[in-house]
């Protein structure tokens, strides 16, 4: 896969992309990441990409050119355009799931009072992390590359993500390490018993009690699931 962010500040990528699984996986040639400046496609004297909204308002929006001419410079017939935006549909795990299909990501990171409206029809996906607003869409990309990137083939086994919270609408279960007793806080008895069968139901019961707890939301999809599949 194919990854090309563009960006006004591609320093904020240094850290991302020199760590940890994404490291790993660009060495192994899983991904092809690319940070790319939009400044530089500005035709103005001092690379000016935002200016003042038409009609007034508070703030400076992303003009049309330098970002068009930005994504239209590394599109191919096998790219998704994706631009990070409060406004874009929520970003799940499913999300990711679709992402991993693509060839070719092109993600945009917004910033300022927002985007040109023309931008958009320039765009295949708008994607929002939540329902919160941050200073620009760098996190955001950051956010649902690694997501995606995680899932390839090869960078993770599958294993690991098939269990991960979300993977069956449910929250993960909660795990333990070593050692088995620490301040009178024990492991539950079962996971040292070595009866795989029970350990199983012991997860699937505390993945459904957290879930039921803490995101109801996803406990009644998980019962429409459940419901659809019989």
């Amino acid at each position: 896969m194919k990854i090309d962010i563009l960006t006004l500040f591609p320093n904020m990528f240094e850290g991302f992309l020199t760590e940890s699984i994404i490291k790993r996986a660009i060495n192994t040639k899983k991904v092809e990441i690319n940070i790319i400046d939009f400044r530089k496609f500005s035709h103005l004297k001092h690379h000016q990409v935002d200016d003042t909204p038409y009609g007034g308002g508070a703030g400076m929006v992303l003009m049309c050119e330098p970002v068009v001419e930005a994504i239209e410079s590394v599109k191919t017939e096998d790219s998704l355009v994706i631009l990070t935006t409060p406004q874009g549909e929520k970003y799940t795990e499913k999300t990711a799931l679709e992402l991993k299909k693509y060839k070719h990501l092109i993600i945009v990171c917004g910033h300022y009072e927002g985007y040109d409206e023309r931008i958009r029809e320039f765009a295949d996906l708008e994607l929002s992390i939540g329902d919160f607003v941050l200073t620009g869409g760098e996190i955001p990309a950051m956010a649902i590359t690694d997501s995606v990137v995680r899932l390839l083939d090869g960078v993770i086994t599958e294993e690991s993500y098939k269990e991960d919270s979300f993977s069956n609408y449910l929250l993960d279960f909660p795990t333990y390490t070593k050692p088995a007793s620490f301040r009178e806080l024990s492991v539950p008895e079962v996971l040292l018993s070595g009866d795989h069968q029970k350990i199983k139901e012991y997860r699937l019961n505390e993945q459904i009690k957290r879930t039921q707890l803490r995101r109801p939301d996803l406990w009644e999809a998980y019962n429409a699931n459940k419901k659809s599949e019989k």
